[in-house]
């Protein structure tokens, strides 16, 4: 499938054959291929948790206002942010560059980064939101409907998912096998939506 046909043809599922299962195979692409998203000083700051346990998405569902995708999908992947990965390791982020860039980039990194809580935050967040997106449009592209999700009580799931204090939740993502046809699409027209050079 094209880019353009995955664009178009991903809708936010929320019915899923509960008795679908992905293969490890298509799992594997799926991340595989989702972590190939671009990211800020390619840092990754993502980090995912594939839901497996049946009794864990249970306990989610208890506190995502019982929303049966959590519990249905073939997957559930909670996207969390490292919110401190500026500074763990960080020559590793470009290992394969030349040295000069490599020399230029580690004290850039630094500087915007250390004693900027709120700009770390907001930079991992932004990252989230694209790696959210890849994994969406792969998952299309491997014939899954997928359905992000921010309806839950995002510190119980912290609980559960024993969320280290230095990550940060940004939202789920299900994927599998959809049962009902989306709600029509409701878009406002680009010319609503875009500006030349100003508003």
């Amino acid at each position: 499938m094209e880019v353009i046909a995955a664009i178009k043809n991903r809708r936010a599922v929320k019915s899923f054959d509960p008795h679908h299962k992905i293969s490890e195979e298509t799992r594997r692409v799926l991340l595989e291929t989702a972590v190939l998203a671009p990211s800020a000083y390619n840092i990754q700051h993502w980090r995912v948790v594939d839901v497996q346990d049946p009794a864990e998405r249970a306990a989610i569902r208890e506190v995502a206002w019982g929303q049966a995708q959590v519990t249905d999908a073939s997957a559930l992947y909670v996207l969390c942010a490292d919110l401190n990965a500026w500074q763990k390791e960080p020559r590793r982020y470009w290992a394969t560059s030349p040295q000069p860039v490599q020399d230029f980039l580690l004290p850039k990194l630094d500087e915007y980064y250390r004693g900027k809580q709120e700009v770390a935050r907001d930079e991992a967040m932004r990252t989230l939101g694209i790696f959210g997106m890849a994994l969406m449009l792969v998952a299309q592209d491997l014939g899954y409907d997928s359905c992000p999700m921010d309806g839950f009580d995002f510190d119980a799931v912290a609980q559960i998912i024993h969320l280290p204090a230095d990550f940060a939740i940004g939202y789920m993502v299900a994927v599998g096998k959809g049962t009902d046809n989306a709600w029509p699409r409701n878009r406002e027209p680009v010319e609503k939506l875009v500006y030349i050079d100003h508003f």
